[in-house]
């Protein structure tokens, strides 16, 4: 058995269009099926709560921002 694996919008007029000649053609035959997964690019590989530190931080701009020509000179230390 084969799985192939196609990421479709269904919000746009090709994705419904697609989905539903693939519906139509598949029908009732046991043969293809669809398996219908949970979006991939939905899910962060990052846990939330270290995501969550780094917005907050990012709204707080208690940050340094170090030149990469110079970063001795960018923390102070030259």
């Amino acid at each position: 058995m084969t799985t192939i694996t196609i990421k479709i919008n269904e919000r746009s007029k090709k994705g419904k269009a697609f989905l539903e000649f693939a519906k139509t053609f598949i029908g009732n035959d046991k043969d293809i099926s669809f398996v219908e997964s949970e979006d991939v690019e939905d899910k962060s590989p990052y846990n939330p709560e270290f995501v969550k530190m780094i917005l907050d931080a990012d709204k707080s701009g208690n940050y340094t921002t170090l030149d990469s020509k110079d970063i001795w000179g960018s923390l102070g230390l030259k």
